[in-house]
């Protein structure tokens, strides 16, 4: 996936221009953005038009990379780590549902899981 890559590379550089405006807030910049990006998804599902609905969770993507990217300097979080954490979350959930156990049961096991640390 060498295209995520050059997005990631792309959304690093836009990060260093974005700490120099005004109408930067830090990471609730994008994490309201994320939030309208999301509607306009929801809208653009019932026309059947495939480029519009790409373009449209794109733009979630952007907002999502961008939003992690300043989480990383404002709380310390990691894309990799982010990543990572996901993968192993979903696996297990997965391979759950795969053997019979619940969505809800393995998810509740896991959040257990990380409550105890």
């Amino acid at each position: 996936m060498k295209h995520i890559d050059k997005l990631i590379e792309i959304a690093k550089r836009k990060s260093e221009f974005d700490k120099n405006n005004s109408w930067y807030q830090g990471s609730s910049t994008y994490l309201a953005e994320i939030k309208e990006e999301v509607d306009e998804v929801v809208e653009e599902l019932p026309k059947d038009r495939l480029c519009y609905l790409e373009d449209e969770l794109g733009d979630v993507l952007w907002d999502y990379l961008n939003a992690v990217l300043s989480l990383e300097k404002e709380k310390g979080v990691k894309l990799e780590s982010i990543i990572q954490r996901a993968c192993r979350k979903y696996e297990e959930r997965v391979s759950a549902i795969e053997n019979g156990i619940s969505w809800a049961d393995i998810k509740q096991k896991q959040k257990n899981d990380l409550e105890q640390g």
